[in-house]
């Protein structure tokens, strides 16, 4: 599928997050077009360098990265790069933020404290974000303000719930990351 003549711009976004966070799922949710997925199985070798609690169903991880596109209007194009989430694709992070305009992040709630390297590294390559809670079926419901306070974000970080499952949510919470990009470019 290719593009329309008349958009004018493309952006590139990262999807980013922590190993089980819903990357994936959301740009199968959301693109256009068949989304470039490297998902494998998890096997034995992995033991050891992928912590599967809080994900006990979780049976495949990116190996590489996801790739999709979106069209927003007709002049707005996104082309969306999802990272592993695993610490040791850093430099895979590296590589796909260049030219990034933003990134993002997703959280699972009830597992905040994986989401810290991933913040780290968004604020270390320079990317503006925002912060999408990634709501699972029978998770609490937590308030965005008492994650925003957990995550230790700024009052002008965007927070948004969405269910990456969900076309609409998932492309709700990227307008959110566009218009808080608009709004940084000035």
């Amino acid at each position: 599928m290719y593009l329309d003549p008349a958009v004018a711009h493309a952006v590139k976004i990262l999807v980013v997050g922590p190993f089980g966070a819903g990357k994936t799922t959301l740009i199968g949710s959301i693109s256009e077009i068949e989304p470039l997925q490297t998902e494998e199985e998890i096997t034995e070798a992995s033991e050891g360098f992928d912590d599967l609690s809080g994900t006990p169903d979780k049976t495949t991880t990116t190996v590489a990265m996801d790739f999709g596109r979106r069209t927003l209007n007709q002049r707005l194009v996104l082309y969306l790069f999802g990272t592993p989430g695993q610490e040791r694709f850093k430099e895979m992070w590296e590589s796909l933020s260049a030219g990034a305009l933003g990134a993002l992040v997703l959280v699972d709630p009830e597992r905040l404290h994986e989401c810290f390297p991933v913040l780290d590294l968004v604020e270390q390559f320079g990317l503006t974000y925002a912060v999408g809670v990634n709501r699972f079926d029978g998770n609490p419901d937590y308030p965005l303000e008492e994650i925003r306070e957990a995550l230790n974000l700024s009052a002008e970080t965007p927070l948004v719930n969405c269910d990456v499952r969900q076309q609409q949510a998932s492309t709700e919470a990227l307008i959110t990351l566009v218009q808080h990009l608009m709004s940084a470019l000035g």
